[in-house]
């Protein structure tokens, strides 16, 4: 029923699917674990529209994991430019949050926000796949007015 509803506000919204480009950006892979679930037999959000896009110039979302390591910044700012405006970044898991358990780490610049202008965090270690469907439906329910609006401009990334 709640992929059904993010479905239905996807086309209110979008005229069309929702596009998700999928970022790890250092995390652990439980996150990951939990959006692959999306795509399983239980929640099969593709057929409510929503689907996950091997690139960042097909998508609408970037949802990305972890936080940002030093290897994988450029990589995540890369991928942030590659994707048209206008675009929805989300942070997912307490790590893209707030670094989580890696917070202090030699390894990472930071959270997301940190790197790039995050719309949604959604929070959890990991968070559901239900909690990242309730997410997605916020995300398009808040912003969806907007979506047609000029959204900010991408920032220059270093």
């Amino acid at each position: 029923r709640l992929a059904a509803e993010v479905g239905q506000a996807a086309r209110r919204r979008l005229g069309r699917s929702l596009s998700i480009r999928e970022v790890d950006a250092g995390s652990c892979n439980a996150c990951e674990l939990e959006i692959n679930a999306l795509s399983n037999s239980y929640y099969d959000i593709e057929r409510f529209g929503l689907r996950f896009v091997a690139s960042p110039r097909h998508a609408d979302v970037l949802l990305v994991t972890g936080p940002v390591t030093k290897n994988m910044r450029q990589a995540l700012e890369r991928t942030y430019l590659a994707t048209p405006a206008p675009k929805w970044v989300v942070a997912a898991g307490d790590c893209a949050g707030g670094c989580g358990l890696f917070a202090g780490s030699y390894a990472c610049v930071g959270r997301v926000s940190d790197v790039l202008p995050v719309d949604l965090h959604i929070p959890g270690c990991p968070p559901t796949p239900l909690a990242l469907l309730r997410g997605l439906l916020s995300l398009l329910e808040l912003n969806g007015s907007r979506r047609g609006a000029s959204r900010r401009p991408s920032p220059r990334l270093a």
